[in-house]
């Protein structure tokens, strides 16, 4: 039967309707993007060692593309790993190979290493290492031969099968190699190897001056106690030192770092020539960084290279990365001048020169061209909003902008620098991947995503840029319900966290920034949220202007928000809720009692209560020490303003949370009774600071199940 063009456009044009008008459940609107909403992407990426060619994993093995031709071959299939392996031994799903070049690799299952390499038109799999199963911590010599770890406390070496003991503290306040000052300050691992494998660096941490603090395990019958060191803000730290241990040798030695037992070792980097490591030590005040050399083989300082000092804090966040083949010359990024940027120092005669600089921040250093001597990163300078993709020669401080897209872009760069990969979206862009040439500019693409949300019907989303009270601009989005009629008036969600090292508002994929927002404007609500100053990526005067008054500033960053909205027609200013996780949570519990009369409903999750209860190092940067600004802890201190709580408020803890720990909600239950306060209360059993997987989508539930009943009455 033939169609008339009419009834084909009705068609058409039906279907099209229909595709719009699916909403999200709220399994998709929690965890969609990472199950049947993901946006496809290149899996597994890495550039192969000739610069010339990149890998990518599938389901079943990976494959091998020559950047020039686009040519593409399967560099090794499950199928071919198996050809050689006994039915007891073959593999039922593809293993995630590191490779150390096209023709070789390494892979691991349950602390079993294998070695996998070509032979001819075939790959050989064998065992390589068999390391304890409790090992933990994994580092691999670069020249292959061998492995540094923890088990518990200690540090181990496995080296062509043989396995050697670093440390043997028998005392378990005692940790050897693993990261310490709860991983603040950029530290993300305690093991340090040498560029050439001679000597490992290892961090030791004696928490024996830190109380103990219970996480209790109630999954077991009786419950079990499991004892963590928590330092609290105000009270005694652990202490660190850095230990040396020389492979060839079997002996260690410890840096001779004197000064307070309590200050803080950071951004650890060795020498290229492996001769001396460089040390950040930084005062317990975080107010006072010495950049320190000092001799590998001794222990002993050679120079201090810088000293970086401030009235607020010093926040060290990366080590130093060398130049192309040079001992002396390393760029270190600082936020010294009021913005993250790279400095050229060398080790002998001191700072060379600011690389870049401007009322922006640099948030990543890719690497460099030796011969062409250029220096890659990824900055705000065209927007706080976005992130793109730069070069600058640093004999010409020349600079150039890579990308030509809006958006957020990130990049891995070739080993030679000769290459970048370049992945970036933007609100109307779920993904692209591209391939810049980073001498011709010439791109290649090589994804680009289709919108797996196109068949929802999504809201409207503005982007609204409104002032703070000293003139600083603040950026937020608003998403107005689906099926939106400016006649009629709305409940308002605000979604805010506003706090140090986290940006809500940029310019990504999806717009709203986040599904379960778009699923509530399916239910007829508006949602709004905004960065205020305390946020990240706006350089320092943004973040310090929270120091040593945390919920202060940031309160009335937000009711600039909240101002904003009451003066919408479409808004209904009797139903406004306002929903935030960990320092979130704390905003919301802080605006419920401060300022009662504006929201009617909160829902506050893992919410730090009183900041004399929080750790060490991030309360005391942004805060001050409980002993030097009592005032500042007194006002922050939620548990004395219990009684001014109006509306509905539901608080949420993870019975098991390690980083803002039960404690705090607990005592806020207790002050609540004490005076004859009602507000409800939800926890959430194994789960630690967040709620995760298949638990957090009952999380979300309970979230909307409160608005919807206190809002939308």
């Amino acid at each position: 039967m033939k169609l008339s063009k009419l009834s084909l456009v009705f068609l058409l044009t039906g279907s099209f309707v229909f595709a719009q008008t699916q909403k999200y459940t709220i399994a998709e609107a929690v965890n969609g993007l990472r199950s049947n909403l993901a946006v496809k992407n290149i899996s597994q990426f890495s550039w192969n060692d000739d610069n010339k060619s990149f890998y990518q994993g599938t389901t079943n093995g990976y494959l091998v593309t020559e950047v020039q031709s686009m040519k593409q071959d399967t560099l090794v299939s499950l199928s071919q790993l198996n050809r050689n392996l006994t039915a007891e031994t073959k593999l039922k799903t593809f293993p995630r190979i590191t490779f150390i070049t096209k023709d070789k690799g390494y892979f691991t299952q349950n602390s079993k290493y294998f070695w996998v390499e070509r032979s001819g038109k075939d790959w050989k799999v064998k065992e390589w290492i068999a390391l304890d199963e409790n090992a933990e911590n994994t580092e691999m010599l670069s020249n292959n031969e061998g492995f540094v770890y923890t088990i518990k406390n200690n540090l181990y070496l496995n080296k062509n099968g043989k396995t050697i003991a670093i440390t043997e503290d028998k005392n378990e306040d005692i940790v050897n190699g693993q990261a310490v000052h709860q991983r603040e300050f950029g530290i993300v691992n305690g093991i340090f190897i040498s560029p050439e494998n001679s000597k490992v660096a290892f961090y030791r941490m004696d928490q024996s001056m830190v109380k103990d603090y219970p996480i209790i395990d109630w999954s077991v019958t009786p419950a079990v106690n499991k004892n963590i060191k928590y330092p609290m803000a105000g009270t005694p730290s652990h202490h660190v030192t850095l230990g040396v241990y020389d492979i060839k040798t079997n002996k260690k030695i410890f840096l001779n770092i004197p000064g307070d037992p309590e200050q803080y070792l950071t951004a650890v980097t060795w020498s290229p020539d492996a001769k001396s490591i460089f040390v950040g030590v930084l005062n317990r005040d975080q107010n006072d960084l010495q950049m320190n050399q000092y001799d590998a083989a001794t222990g002993n300082l050679i120079k201090t290279i810088f000293e970086e000092k401030s009235a607020e804090y010093v926040e060290p966040q990366n080590q130093l990365m060398f130049f192309p083949n040079s001992n002396t010359d390393f760029i270190w990024q600082s936020q010294r001048t009021g913005y993250n940027h790279l400095f050229h120092y060398n080790v002998s005669t001191g700072l060379v020169a600011q690389l870049t600089k401007g009322n922006w921040l640099v948030t990543d250093l890719l690497g460099f061209n030796e011969k062409k001597k250029e220096i890659f990163y990824a900055s705000t300078q065209e927007s706080p909003l976005e992130r793109h993709l730069y070069k600058i020669n640093w004999m010409s401080f020349q600079t150039q902008r890579l990308d030509t897209e809006p958006g957020m872009h990130n990049g891995v760069l070739s080993k030679d620098g000769s290459q970048l990969y370049d992945i970036f979206s933007n609100e109307f862009t779920p993904r692209v991947v591209n391939l810049i040439n980073t001498h011709t500019g010439k791109v290649k693409n090589i994804l680009t995503a289709e919108n797996p949300l196109k068949k929802y019907n999504r809201p409207e989303i503005k982007n609204v840029t409104l002032k703070a009270d000293d003139g600083t601009p603040l950026y937020g989005k608003i998403i107005l319900p689906t099926d939106f009629d400016a006649n009629r008036k709305y409940p308002v969600i605000v979604y805010l966290y506003n706090g140090p090292h986290a940006q809500l508002v940029t310019n990504n994929f999806p717009a709203s920034g986040n599904l379960w927002y778009e699923f509530m404007a399916q239910r007829g609500y508006i949602v709004f949220t905004m960065d205020g100053r305390g946020s990240s990526n706006r350089g320092l005067k943004f973040e310090q202007a929270v120091f040593r008054n945390l919920g202060e500033v940031e309160m009335r960053d937000q009711l600039k928000g909240v101002d904003y909205l009451k003066s919408l027609p479409y808004v209904d200013a009797g139903k406004l809720g306002i929903h935030g996780w960990s320092f979130g949570g704390f905003m919301t519990t802080n605006f419920m009692l401060k300022h009662p009369e504006v929201f009617q409903v909160g829902v506050a999750g893992g919410p730090v209560i009183d900041w004399n209860m929080y750790e060490i190092m991030y309360t005391e940067r942004y805060m001050d020490s409980p002993q030097n600004n009592p005032e500042g802890y007194k006002r922050a201190n939620l548990l004395d303003k219990v009684q001014n709580l109006k509306g509905h408020l539901l608080m949420i803890h993870g019975a098991q949370d390690n980083v803002v720990v039960w404690q705090h909600s607990m005592k806020f239950l207790k002050a609540a009774v004490d005076k004859g306060v009602q507000l409800d209360y939800f926890v959430y059993p194994g789960h630690e600071h967040n709620v995760l997987g298949k638990d957090r989508v009952h999380l979300m539930q309970k979230v909307t199940d409160y608005f919807d009943e206190y809002l939308k009455k």
